[in-house]
This record gives C-alpha cells, sequence and structure tokens, in this order.
C-alpha cells in the first residue's frame, strides 16, 4: 500500500467524468488498498479514485463501521433528502450545507467483480451520495444550499 497525493480542487481531473471499470485485477486491488490508506491517513470519510488522478468509477468509504469498496457504483433508489454539513479532502479547511438523501440503495461490485448492494442510511448515504458525485465531476461547493463555504476550525 502506498499513500497518493490528493488533488485539490482547481485541478481539471476533478470536473472530468470517471471511467467504468472493466478489469478486476492486481491493479484495482491495489488502487483500492491505496485509496483507503490514503483515506485513513488524511482522515476522511470516503475518497473517489479521481481525487487521487485516476478517472475510474472507484470510491472507498468508512463512516466508523469499516470499510465499503465500491466499483461502478450506481444509486438505485434515493429519498428523504435533509439538510447536511459537508466538507472533503479536495477542498481542505472548508466545509458547507448541501441537500443529500437520508436514504439509498446502492449497487456496485468489490474488488473481485462480485456484485454488492448496500442500503445506506443518514451518514453513510450522505457519504455514498458525495463519493459518488466526485465520479461525475460533481464536487458538493457545486449544490451548496447557501452559497457560503465555511473555514474550518484547526483541532487544537
Amino acid at each position: 500500500m502506498a499513500l497518493r497525493d490528493i488533488v485539490i480542487v482547481g485541478e481539471d481531473i476533478l470536473r472530468a467524468k470517471a471511467k467504468v471499470v472493466t478489469e478486476f485485477d492486481d491493479n484495482l486491488s491495489q488502487l483500492i488498498d491505496d485509496m483507503a490508506e490514503t483515506m485513513y491517513h488524511n482522515e476522511g470519510a470516503g475518497l473517489a479514485a479521481p481525487q487521487v488522478s485516476i478517472l475510474k468509477r472507484v470510491v472507498v468509504i468508512d463512516v466508523g463501521n469499516g470499510l465499503v469498496e465500491l466499483v461502478n457504483p450506481k444509486i438505485t433508489k434515493q429519498d428523504n433528502p435533509i439538510i447536511c454539513d459537508e466538507g472533503c479532502l479536495s477542498v481542505p479547511g472548508k466545509r458547507g450545507k448541501v441537500l443529500r438523501p437520508q436514504n439509498l440503495t446502492v449497487e456496485a461490485y468489490d474488488r473481485h467483480g462480485k456484485k454488492v448492494k448496500y442500503k445506506a442510511e443518514g451518514y453513510f448515504a450522505q457519504a455514498v451520495s458525495h463519493e459518488l458525485d466526485h465520479l461525475d465531476g460533481i464536487l458538493y461547493i457545486d449544490k451548496l444550499i447557501d452559497d457560503k463555504l465555511e473555514d474550518v476550525k484547526p483541532n487544537n
């Protein structure tokens, strides 16, 4: 495993649409491992491949219940939108309010090409929605409710 550099807002790759994964091989497993290590190292709840300069439809998420790996994910159902306070590793030091589904169903594949399905609620649903936006070149700052970004105070 290796830490990868996180792309910061302003880089073109964050606005590009990621490509469908067609090969479930050692390279994909290495990418997922590296993404997870990078996410944990930077104390994030999720990370999408475009955030580490890879235009593939791959996401890792951990909101406290263990690592979830999603390859070629698609949200098949979503409802109960709520206002969420969000930040992003690619928009460091900022937070803002966006509308996200409180409940959703996501279908994807794992690193081995096995189909997986999750019914996500609350923070997990928010993270899935946020990370899948990255795969289509959308950042949470594009969805701000009040067009306001707040500075995040550093931990003491």
